[in-house]
């Protein structure tokens, strides 16, 4: 059959039955149609199909006969950006970019048939386009802007870098469907890897003869077991390997691997479960803490009563303080497990190279792949290469290992490339969750407001092996008091094993399920005492000067109160707005109440009292340009952009002349992994300090002052001013290497920590972020439903290297904070697609405010702290306490479906009649 795409007519032989996306993507080379589900729920396979959106994963090729299809890569008009693309690239529309040719060819759709739409006009055409980055408000407004003709942004002025809203740097390759992610890059001739996974959450089970199998599937080539794998255990921590790359004999959670299938991708596809030479023992699991405390049973043999670690901070006698209290509240929360949702699965592909493997994938942290690949593999790291792929989207589920382990075996053993892709079902039931949280917690104020004492405790489902476990439940006892200056505290956190997923590293660490609970308290102390919600906060606020319930002095940058001065015209504002909605005829706003909430919120950049260096390199290249070698990978939040604004400044060039090499272990030195929100903090420190070292280089070529200026033209550097100018041939400088490199600066750079005394004393982190942010929330009382209506955002940054980015990384955070307070519920076995498991569309996000507040931080980079966990942590409360304004409810378990919402209405409604007039 005739398909013709992008205007060019093509032969089709084969059948008709085949998915679209295939062919654009296997067949024509099309790349930018990008395959997130294949179930048609994320819309990122979208492409126009006779001029109107259609997802190429659920159409036939047989529909595309006679039908002209464009995708993202058609979008152009002779190389050049259509006005969509431009705005896109303005706005700063695309952060990973793995939703982005989906977005793009649906709003091209709705220009099509109206060049001036509406806002509601742009989200309803966007709808069945997920993103899990952006929180959708810079795309909405890209598509409204795109109806004019927009400049391509032009890189800042030379020492202007730092500060100006300069485009992303990969920006382009992402607008164009060119970006290579884990599923873009496999050769041709790569062998499939398929893994197979228990259907149980718990049992023992034998492999038996998988000769039968090899025989009757003749393209299978080879079935690894967990015996293929040299040292079969990895995990996050040097001392804590309790993983297994495949089970042995065991299996402890529902997706655990248990078989890998290589052969060619038909007949890995094509081997039915049936077929498989496994037999089970099923047992009754353990789910939840509870249980697992309860338990006479283990999950893991030599870990007693289930335990995976228990710690916290405890300062002063707080159960002696509560008695000389004014006002104390206390509540139990719980929170779920929540799923990353990233759009792109876990994807990538691995080669041997002489006695070395090199993978390729999608993930946060190429150094620690490395590092755990060559431990299993039993090999030096040298002889392990990391390539990382571009990201589609991390907050921390792509910190753990996923493919990288099979895949290494799988060509180490067999000597031909091989390829591995999740599929969705398969990356949720496998992948690491945010971990569900038991919190219990009790404060206690004077009559004035100010706090005296918090008690807080904290257990937490790490699932059936640790993975981050141990980080979240350390970090949270530190951050347990909220944003706020407390003299008595102490604080425990407890992670347990379960036979569920494990649960690792989510935007956050825990901090945001303690987060729901701090803000509650604060919510009710303020009820208590007659005082306004935003009032108290500002009262308590954690200031310069003051010491932390670790004990840490805080020196420098804790922007809390500016956070909240910022916010509270708006506070006002819209509290006033809800009451007099409210005080409307019940007729008139039908079943409808309003309410605003307030939330707030501190983060310690970087890991807890642990080193955390990273490592940066820049150099000068005999073609007059720059090169920065960056570790530190960007996964969408805009580091690979920040570090050049940094590092420009730094030399003191334009951002123009600088190129980037990310990521390769090859070629670059150890930045540390892409979490904790770290990267601008810490790495960025260190491209400073690379810059600059490589600028004091060239200074001393010329005997120049500090502050000459540098000028790169005609194959020369220009060093100094006007008549005291001198000019350095570059073709008279030596080479460094065969990359071209004539000069080499590099920078290095470890926050200053201690490790915590028994009772968490110590500096856990050398800086914080602050913030506040406010919610105005409308709740269906009959239906229990909540729409958010409005949110501003106060975030303490530091500085910003770049605001847009900075706001970009705020939405996106916000729209995740909404999906753990309203809708976002992880169910084993349950809720393993994209349609059972909910995540905000564009229509669900509100009106978004953002305030940023440079309070700077004299080890950060140009004083700039981090913004990527920030984001999310204050939203859930601000939601919550919106809902109690509104209706009286106070919330104690997320998310807050409208079932759960309803039975609290209507238990309170009892309470309220059973009540003497």
């Amino acid at each position: 059959m005739r398909i013709v795409v992008n205007g060019k007519a093509h032969t089709y032989e084969g059948p008709g039955g085949k998915r679209l996306a295939d062919l654009l993507r296997d067949d024509l080379g099309l790349i930018g149609t990008k395959i997130g589900c294949n179930a048609g729920d994320c819309g990122a396979c979208t492409v126009l199909m006779d001029g109107k959106q259609v997802c190429a994963c659920l159409t036939p090729v047989a529909q595309a006969e006679g039908k002209p299809v464009v995708t993202v890569e058609g979008l152009e008009a002779h190389g050049t950006l259509s006005r969509l693309q431009r705005a896109f690239l303005a706005h700063g529309a695309a952060q990973c970019g793995i939703c982005t040719p989906g977005m793009l060819v649906a709003a091209t759709d709705l220009l099509a048939a109206k060049s001036r739409p509406s806002r509601q006009e742009v989200m309803d055409a966007l709808g069945g386009v997920l993103c899990r980055c952006t929180g959708y408000q810079k795309i909405v407004e890209a598509v409204l802007a795109a109806s004019r003709t927009l400049p391509l942004p032009e890189a800042p002025p030379q020492g202007e870098a730092v500060g100006a809203r300069a485009a992303k740097v990969d920006g382009l390759a992402k607008l164009r469907g060119h970006e290579r992610y884990g599923a873009d890059t496999i050769p041709a001739d790569a062998l499939w890897l398929r893994i197979l996974r228990a259907p149980h959450h718990r049992a023992s089970f034998t492999v038996g003869d998988t000769a039968p199998l090899l025989q009757k599937y003749p393209g299978l080539v080879r079935v690894l077991t967990a015996a293929d794998v040299p040292f079969n255990g990895y995990g996050i921590y040097p001392h804590i390997k309790d993983q297994p790359v495949l089970a042995d004999g065991i299996v402890r959670y529902r997706g655990e691997a248990v078989l890998a299938l290589v052969g060619s991708r038909d007949a890995v596809e094509a081997v039915r479960e049936e077929d498989l030479p496994l037999a089970y023992l099923p047992e009754d699991p353990i789910h939840g803490v509870k249980a697992a405390i309860a338990a006479d049973k283990l999950v893991q043999a030599d870990k007693p009563g289930n335990m995976l670690l228990e710690g916290g901070v405890i300062r002063g006698d707080a159960d002696g303080m509560f008695s000389q209290c004014a006002a104390f509240s206390e509540g139990h929360f719980q929170t779920a497990f929540v799923e990353h949702a990233y759009i792109e699965p876990e994807a990538g592909w691995a080669r041997r190279v002489g006695d070395r493997i090199e993978i390729h994938a999608t993930t946060q942290t190429p150094y620690m792949d490395r590092d755990e690949v060559a431990n299993l593999m039993r090999m030096a790291p040298d002889r392990i290469r990391i390539v990382p792929t571009a990201c589609g989207g991390g907050f921390g589920g792509k910190l753990d290992l996923s493919v990288q382990p099979l895949l290494a075996v799988a060509t180490w053993l067999l000597n031909r490339p091989v390829a591995c892709i999740y599929t969705r079902p398969e990356s949720m039931a496998a992948s690491t969750k945010r971990h569900p949280a038991t919190v219990a917690v009790k404060f206690g104020s004077d009559a004035e407001g100010h706090l005296q004492a918090v008690r807080t405790h904290a257990d937490f489902d790490t699932g059936a092996y640790a993975s981050w476990g141990p980080t979240v439940a350390n970090r949270v006892p530190v951050h347990a008091t909220g944003p706020y200056f407390v003299p008595h505290v102490h604080n425990w956190g407890r992670a347990f094993f379960t036979n569920a997923p494990p649960a690792g590293a989510f935007r956050g660490f825990g901090v945001p399920q303690a987060a729901i609970a701090h803000e509650c308290m604060m919510d009710d102390l303020a009820t208590q005492l007659g005082l306004d919600r935003l009032e108290i906060r500002r009262r308590n606020a954690l200031r310069v000067g003051q010491t932390t319930a670790t004990g840490q002095l805080l020196e420098h940058s804790a922007g809390l109160p500016a956070c909240l001065d910022a916010l509270a015209e708006r506070w006002q504002e819209w509290q006033d707005a809800a009451d007099g909605f409210n005080a409307k005829p019940a007729a008139r706003r039908k079943s409808v109440k309003r309410g605003v909430g307030i939330g707030c919120m501190w983060y310690g950049i970087g890991n807890t009292s642990l080193s955390n260096p990273s490592t940066m390199r820049v150099s000068l290249r005999a073609d007059g340009r720059f090169m920065l070698y960056n570790g530190a990978l960007d996964i969408g939040q805009g580091s690979n952009t920040i570090m050049m604004q940094i590092v420009a400044d730094a030399v003191g060039a334009p951002m123009a002349l600088f190129d980037l090499i990310a990521g390769d272990t090859d070629r670059t030195a150890d930045a540390g992994k892409t979490s904790a929100s770290r990267q601008t903090f810490v790495s960025g420190r260190a491209a400073q300090e690379a810059g600059l070292d490589l600028r004091r280089q060239i200074l001393r070529l010329a005997n120049a002052a500090e502050d000459a200026r540098i000028h790169v033209a005609d194959g020369a550097l220009h060093i100094g001013e006007n008549a005291a100018m001198r000019v350095i041939r570059l073709a008279d400088l030596p080479r460094l290497n065969e990359d071209g490199d004539l000069l080499l600066g590099e920078g290095r750079f470890d926050p200053p920590t201690t490790m915590p005394d028994e009772n968490g004393q110590g500096i856990p982190y050398a800086t914080y972020a602050f913030a506040a942010q406010i919610a105005l929330v409308e709740v269906d009382v009959e239906l229990g439903k909540v729409r958010v209506l409005k949110m501003a955002a106060a975030h303490d940054v530091g500085r910003a290297i770049n605001p847009q980015q900075v706001e970009g990384q705020i939405h996106g955070g916000i729209a995740q904070g909404l999906g753990l307070a309203l809708m976002e519920e992880y169910l084993p076995g349950r809720t393993e697609n994209l349609h059972d498991y909910l995540i905000p569309t564009v229509g669900d996000m509100p009106e978004i405010e953002v305030m940023l507040i440079e309070d700077a931080e004299p080890l950060g980079p140009y004083g700039a702290k981090g913004v990527g966990e920030p984001g999310l942590v204050p939203t859930a409360p601000a939601i919550l306490g919106g809902i109690r304004h509104a209706v009286g409810v106070r919330v104690t378990e997320v998310p807050i479906l409208p079932h759960r919402l309803r039975k609290a209405i209507m238990a309170q409604s009892q309470v309220k009649e059973a009540q003497p007039a």
